[in-house]
């Protein structure tokens, strides 16, 4: 019998019929398909690419302290630090110094307005100690150390507690003072000590006091630099190990 004389009997026209079979045909597709996504849908894993690392920026403020006088750059507080920081998955730049050897309270508010810096993650703060050899008013350190406090909290994008500052070491036991009245010493680094302490705890910012660590120069010698004045970077070691948990507390 033909195909035609079948589909004649079937009451079916061939192109009726061919439709009819593709129709089912996709259906049959269609189905197939669904179930091997239903399968496959349970097995599937979504790879989240890798996040950047963030690196964060620590502008440093200061003196003689900050800037390191009689060590090499990288052995300076604040570099020692980031390298101690780095060894607990905590990347920083290179620290941005804005410090010198002999600045006041006030030669450091002039150069942080004329260097204009930029926002950072971290920022520190230490000086004092030419106000008190140059025999500043202490009234007038506390008005000009809250200044430089409230800037140093502006520069850290308003974080208070991204601010860390440290306390005046107190270079009475060192070779250079031994001309000077070191009882003397003492007492006022104590007195400018007492005012950033106070001012730097009614902003509710970090504060190290390192003054204790640097007295022990008096019988260690190791711990003062060659110049017979400032610290060795055995002792700005000693500030660096203190300062990396209060830090990594804060950006971690």
């Amino acid at each position: 019998m033909s195909i035609a004389n079948t589909l004649l009997n079937l009451n079916l026209s061939p192109s009726l019929s061919v439709i009819s079979g593709m129709k089912l045909l996709l259906i049959c597709i269609c189905i197939f398909l669904l179930s091997a996504c239903s399968k496959d849908e349970p097995n599937r894993t979504v790879v989240t690419p890798p996040s950047s690392p963030i690196i964060h920026s620590w502008l440093a403020l200061g003196d003689s302290y900050t800037i390191g006088q009689g060590v090499a750059a990288n052995e300076r507080f604040p570099a020692q630090t980031a390298a101690l920081l780095l060894q607990q998955g905590i990347q920083l730049q290179t620290p941005t110094y804005i410090a010198t050897t002999g600045w006041t309270t006030t030669n450091l508010q002039s150069n942080i307005n004329n260097s204009n810096p930029n926002k950072h993650t971290v920022v520190s703060l230490l000086i004092g100690v030419n106000d008190q050899f140059q025999t500043r008013d202490t009234t007038g350190y506390r008005q000009r150390f809250t200044q430089l406090l409230e800037k140093a909290i502006e520069l850290a994008n308003g974080k208070k507690q991204n601010v860390f500052v440290l306390s005046i070491p107190d270079y009475s036991v060192t070779p250079f003072a031994a001309s000077y009245d070191t009882a003397q010493i003492r007492k006022e680094i104590d007195w400018f000590n007492n005012i950033n302490r106070h001012v730097t705890q009614q902003y509710n910012c970090p504060y190290l006091d390192i003054t204790a660590s640097t007295r022990e120069g008096r019988t260690n010698r190791n711990l003062i630099a060659s110049d017979g004045l400032h610290p060795s970077a055995a002792e700005y070691k000693r500030w660096a190990d203190k300062l990396v948990p209060m830090i990594t507390q804060v950006l971690k």
